[in-house]
């Protein structure tokens, strides 16, 4: 007789050969019944050979690859959330891999909170020089402001988590994910849990390892992109996104408005010279705090430059340019 599917688990992917079998391997080791879990894989047609590792992975049972013809993630993760037969769904990232736990725990919280969204928290790390200096701004209060999960949050009801193990009724009840907006999809769908009276539980003894981007290039294009759906974001959904993410934008704002008034009211300059001296002694002490002094070099100069990237993505979506 045919096991009850309890778990779907739904990863998009797209041209991720360099990190899917190092996220499928974490999928096998998963204490969570393996007969009672399905794995969706919704590929947005890689170009390279993302697929043929999946098909040749053994050790998965229950793998499906469904295709994504509009490549964006929100159309991958409502085709997964369309085919999964589970009473929970768990979306994973193909840029990580999973504490062997990380399913049973989300269940776990699943069964016994009220939520409708569990997450953990993330340990953010990179495989070159560069991806450990920016994991370590990835993981800083400086780099990303009070993100409990990319911080090491304590255990409790939160704004929004990282990916996600959702009660499948919830999709009956809110909708699928906006397909409009595929850079900031889970502040998106977490504000719209909220607002119908959901909620959404952080679990700090729920952990995965997020491999960032691997060079300066990477994490500033990163950046810029995420930056510029904060706009768009906030037409389609006003509650979705918190104070921390305005922050590039009005710092960059900033650097746009003080010039131009120190040119008439000269006192101003000595309030534009304090921003930058408070956010220079920030960028150094935060720098310095953590890793080897090359690193720290390193990220006294990218803890700036992905700041104004991320507002200045901001700056241009304003005027609704899309930059992805």
């Amino acid at each position: 007789m045919a096991q009850k599917i309890t778990v779907s688990i739904i990863i998009p992917v797209y041209n991720e050969s360099k990190y899917i079998i190092r996220c499928l391997d974490s999928v096998k080791r998963q204490t969570f019944p393996a007969e009672n879990t399905e794995l969706l894989i919704i590929d947005g047609n890689s170009t390279d050979d993302t697929v043929s590792k999946i098909r040749n992975y053994t050790g998965i049972d229950n793998l499906r690859i469904l295709i994504n013809e509009k490549r964006l993630v929100t159309y991958a993760l409502n085709i997964g959330i369309d085919n999964a037969r589970g009473e929970y769904v768990i979306r994973m990232d193909a840029h990580a891999e999973y504490a062997d736990d990380y399913v049973e725990k989300c269940v776990y919280y699943l069964e016994h909170t009220d939520a409708d969204n569990v997450g953990g928290t993330a340990e953010t790390r990179g495989i070159s020089f560069a991806g450990q200096a920016n994991a370590e701004l990835l993981s800083s209060k400086f780099g990303v402001g009070n993100s409990d999960f990319r911080t090491g949050g304590k255990s409790g009801y939160v704004d929004t988590v990282p990916f996600g193990a959702f009660r499948r009724t919830v999709f009956s009840k809110i909708g699928y994910f906006d397909p409009e907006l595929p850079r900031s999809e889970d502040n998106d769908y977490n504000s719209r849990i909220r607002a119908a009276g959901g909620k959404v539980y952080l679990a700090s003894d729920i952990h995965f390892t997020y491999y960032c981007r691997d060079t300066a290039g990477g994490l500033l294009d990163q950046g810029i992109k995420n930056g510029n759906a904060l706009f768009l974001t906030l037409r389609k959904n006003p509650r979705a996104m918190s104070l921390r993410h305005y922050i590039p934008f009005l710092f960059v704002l900033s650097h746009i408005v003080m010039p131009v008034l120190c040119a008439f009211f000269h006192p101003a300059v000595w309030l534009y010279a304090a921003e930058w001296i408070a956010y220079l002694l920030l960028d150094a002490i935060f720098s310095l705090s953590r890793g080897s002094l090359k690193r720290s070099l390193y990220k006294f100069v990218m803890y700036p430059l992905f700041h104004i990237s991320y507002g200045i993505g901001s700056l241009i979506g304003m005027f609704g340019i899309k930059l992805y």
